[in-house]
C-alpha cells in the first residue's frame, strides 16, 4: 500500500511540490464543503460528493493526457534536433575538421572531404594530406577569432576551436570575389597638367604647336585606352581622367612611364615636355575627390613638376616620377604679381612675423631680413622670430651683426616672446620652409594657421600648411633670398631700399646654397645677386660671415676620414654613438665629399646636441636624393636633401639608409629589364 501511494507512482504532473501541495489543498476545502452540505441537507451532500469524484477523475485524466502529449512532442523534438545536428554536421556548407593531439585527421565531413580529393585521410597527418592547410592550421591556432586565408584558389574565412581541436573553414571565395570587384571598380579621379606647354609654345610656330599638342593626345590616348580610363582634354595643357581602382593599381605597378616617354620624345625634337598628375581616390563623393585631386596635382606642381602624386584622404601620399630637376617656370610677371599679392596682405595687417625653420642657416635669416625691409617698405612693423639656442657660428655673427644696429636689434625675437606679441590681424611668413612641424616655433604657426604666407624654394612636401593666405614655392630657385629679391625690386620705390647688411645677408644665404654658385645656379640667380651687389652687399663681409671655426673645420675632417662607400659612386660617413654635431657641419662635409672623384652622392649620419640622428644628403643631379630621404621621412631638392630621425642610434640610421639604397637600386634595375 504504502509503495503504491509512493512519490514514484504519482502522475507526471503531482511529482512537483507545489502544484502537490496545491492540489492537496483544493481538496481540503472540497472534502469541508461536502462535510458541510451533509449537515445541511444528505442529498445535497450526496450530489455535490458524486460531482467533486467525477470533476477530479476527469482532471486526473486530461493532465495525465497532456503530459503524455507533451512527453511525446518533446521525445520527437529532441530525436529531431539531434537527427539535425548529425545532419548539418554531414551536409552544411561548412568543412569540418577533428584532428588529434598528434595533428592527425580524426574525422571530416563531407563538405571538407570535397576539398581534399578523393583519398583516404582519416588517421593521416594533415602535414602529409595538405601542407598548404597544416600551415593555415598552425598559424591561426592561437586566436579563436575568425580570420580570412587563401587556401588554393579559393578564400575561407577561418576558426580554429584549440581546445577541443576542431577546425571550422566557411567558402567566402564568392563573397570575396564581389567585395573585390567592388573594390576594383571604384571610381578615381585624376588631373594632368603639361608643365611647361606655355613657355615652350612661345617660340613656336602654328604647325609646330598643332604637332606638338596631336602628339601629346594620341600618346595619353592611347594610354587611356590601354588602362580602360577616361580622358577628356579641358584647357590646352589640362586634362582629366577617370579611372577604375583596378586600373590605378596595374598604372602604379608600370610607375607612371608615360611621363617618361613623353619626356625623352619631346626632348629628341628639342621641345622637353613634362606632365605633372594628381590622384584622388577612396571617396565614394565625386566632388571631394575632385578636390583632392586638384590638391594633389598642386603638391606634384610644388615638388616641381614632372612627378605624380597618388593620394587618398587620410592616407600617406604616394610619389612617382621627379627623377629630374625641376625646369624654370616662373617668369618675371608671376615675381611681380606675387609682390604686389603680399604687399595688399601687409596693407590689412597690424604687425608681421617672419620666421625659418628651426636650425635657421644663412638662406633663412637673410629671408627673414628680406621680408623684414618688405614689411618697413609697406609701413608695418616686422619681427624676426628666432631661437638664439644652438645656433651655428656664421648665424652667431649675422645675428651680432643685426643686434649692433640700434634700429634693428628689437626686430629679433624669442618664440616665446611672438606669441605674447600675436594677435588675430597679425601676419605669420614662414620662410625657407613649408613645414610647420620644423618651424622656429610650430605654437606661433598654431595661432596664425589661417594668416600665413609660405616663401620657400624646396619642393613642397605631404605635410604643409591647410589654408595658407599665399604660397610662392619655386623649387627651380636656388635660393630663398634669390625669390625674395626678386619681390623686392617690385616694391613702393619711395620708401628707404634695402640696407647693406640686408643685402649682404641675402647675397649670402644665395651663397651658401649655391655653395658659391657653383650648384643650382641659373640666370635669375645671378641677376639677383648683381642687385644685391648693386645696393650695397658687401663679398668680403660675406666671406667673412661664412668663415669657419677652427673647431667647427677639425670635426668636419672628422667626419670625412670616417668615409666608406656604399656603391660605387656612393659616398657615405658617421659620426659616433657619444658625440654630437652641428648640422651644419654634416652638411658640410656632405658638400665636400662631392668634391672628390669618382662620387656622385654623399651622405653624412650624426647625432645632432638635440638628440635626434640626422641624415644630410647631396649629389650632383644623377642621383635623386630628395627621394631617398622622403622614405626616411625627410624631403629636400633632387640634389640637397636632409632628413631627422628620432629614437634610432647612428648605427640603426645607417641600417636604414642602407636598406633604402638598396632597394631602390633593385627597382632601378627591374625596370631597366
Amino acid at each position: 500500500m504504502k509503495k503504491k501511494f509512493s512519490k514514484d507512482q504519482l502522475p507526471v504532473f503531482l511529482q512537483n511540490g507545489r502544484l502537490r501541495l496545491t492540489a492537496l489543498g483544493l481538496i481540503v476545502f472540497a472534502a469541508i464543503g461536502i462535510i458541510l452540505a451533509f449537515f445541511i441537507n444528505f442529498i445535497l451532500g450526496i450530489f455535490l460528493l458524486i460531482l467533486f469524484v467525477a470533476l477530479v477523475g476527469t482532471v486526473f485524466y486530461a493532465l495525465e493526457k497532456v503530459t503524455k502529449d507533451t512527453n511525446a512532442y518533446i521525445a520527437d523534438l529532441s530525436y529531431r534536433i539531434n537527427r539535425g545536428e548529425q545532419e548539418a554536421l554531414i551536409k552544411m556548407p561548412i568543412g569540418i575538421l577533428l584532428f588529434s593531439e598528434d595533428n592527425e585527421i580524426e574525422w571530416t565531413n563531407p563538405y571538407l572531404q570535397e576539398y581534399l580529393g578523393k583519398k583516404e585521410i582519416l588517421g593521416e597527418s594533415i602535414e602529409a594530406v595538405d601542407p598548404q592547410l597544416a600551415k593555415l592550421i598552425s598559424e591561426n591556432k592561437s586566436t579563436s577569432e575568425p580570420k580570412i586565408v587563401r587556401w588554393g584558389a579559393n578564400q575561407f574565412e577561418i576558426i580554429i576551436q584549440s581546445s577541443i581541436r576542431v577546425v571550422y573553414l566557411l567558402d567566402i571565395t564568392r563573397y570575396a570575389k564581389i567585395e573585390q570587384r567592388y573594390k576594383d571598380q571604384q571610381l578615381a579621379i585624376g588631373q594632368i597638367f603639361l608643365d611647361n606647354y606655355d613657355e615652350i609654345t612661345q617660340t613656336m610656330t602654328d604647325k609646330s604647336i598643332s604637332n606638338l599638342s596631336n602628339y601629346v593626345t594620341n600618346e595619353l590616348s592611347n594610354w587611356a585606352r590601354h588602362y580602360g580610363m577616361f580622358l577628356k582634354r579641358v584647357d590646352d595643357d589640362h586634362f582629366f581622367v577617370l579611372i577604375y581602382a583596378k586600373a590605378l593599381r596595374q598604372i602604379e605597378a608600370d610607375k607612371f612611364k608615360i611621363l617618361d616617354r613623353i619626356r625623352e620624345r619631346t626632348s629628341k625634337q628639342n621641345y622637353p615636355l613634362t606632365l605633372s598628375v594628381g590622384i584622388a581616390y577612396g571617396n565614394t563623393d565625386l566632388a571631394k575627390l575632385s578636390t583632392l585631386s586638384q590638391s594633389n596635382l598642386d603638391l606634384a606642381l610644388g615638388r616641381g613638376g614632372d612627378q605624380v602624386v597618388v593620394k587618398a584622404e587620410n592616407e600617406q601620399a604616394r610619389f612617382y616620377g621627379g627623377k629630374t630637376n625641376p625646369m624654370e617656370k616662373r617668369t618675371r610677371v608671376r615675381a611681380r604679381m606675387i609682390s604686389q599679392a603680399l604687399q595688399e596682405v601687409m596693407h590689412q595687417v597690424d604687425q608681421v612675423f617672419v620666421m625659418g625653420h628651426a636650425q635657421p642657416d644663412m638662406d633663412s635669416v637673410g629671408a627673414c631680413l628680406g621680408i623684414r625691409r618688405i614689411a618697413a617698405m609697406n609701413g608695418k612693423k616686422c619681427s624676426l622670430v628666432i631661437n638664439q639656442e644652438h645656433l651655428h657660428t656664421d648665424i652667431q655673427r649675422l645675428i651680432k651683426e643685426i643686434n649692433a644696429d640700434p634700429k634693428a636689434k628689437p626686430d629679433v625675437i624669442t618664440p616665446d616672446q611672438a606669441l605674447e606679441k600675436a594677435t588675430g590681424h597679425s601676419l605669420l611668413v614662414m620662410v625657407d620652409h613649408s613645414k610647420p612641424s620644423i618651424s622656429t616655433s610650430a605654437a606661433l604657426y598654431q595661432r596664425l594657421a589661417n594668416r600665413t604666407i609660405i616663401i620657400d624654394h624646396h619642393r613642397r612636401g605631404e605635410e604643409f600648411p591647410e589654408n595658407p593666405m599665399l604660397v610662392y614655392i619655386e623649387p627651380y630657385a636656388s635660393s630663398t633670398c634669390e625669390l625674395i629679391t626678386e619681390m623686392l625690386e617690385y616694391q613702393p620705390k619711395e620708401t628707404e631700399a634695402i640696407n647693406k647688411l640686408e643685402a649682404t645677408a641675402m647675397l649670402a644665404g644665395i651663397t651658401v646654397d649655391t655653395k658659391s654658385f657653383s650648384l643650382r645656379t641659373g640666370t635669375r640667380t645671378f641677376d639677383a645677386a648683381s642687385y644685391l651687389r648693386s645696393v650695397g652687399a658687401d663679398a668680403v663681409m660675406v666671406q667673412r660671415l661664412l668663415k669657419e671655426n677652427v673647431d667647427n673645420y677639425i670635426q668636419k675632417n672628422h667626419l670625412i676620414e670616417s668615409i666608406e662607400f656604399i656603391q660605387s659612386n656612393m659616398a657615405l660617413c658617421a659620426g659616433e654613438e657619444d658625440k654630437t654635431y652641428d648640422p651644419v657641419i654634416a652638411a658640410q662635409a656632405a658638400d665636400t665629399l662631392l668634391s672628390l672623384s669618382g662620387i656622385d652622392a654623399s651622405f653624412v649620419i650624426i647625432r645632432r646636441p638635440s638628440g635626434e640622428i640626422g641624415i644630410s644628403a647631396r649629389s650632383l643631379g644623377e642621383v635623386n636624393v630628395q627621394v631617398i630621404m622622403e622614405q626616411l621621412g625627410g624631403g629636400g631638392h633632387l640634389s640637397n636633401a636632409a632628413t631627422q630621425l628620432k629614437d634610432v642610434s647612428v648605427a640603426e640610421a645607417k641600417e636604414q639608409l642602407t636598406q633604402v639604397l638598396t632597394k631602390k637600386d633593385k627597382q632601378e634595375a627591374s625596370a631597366d629589364e
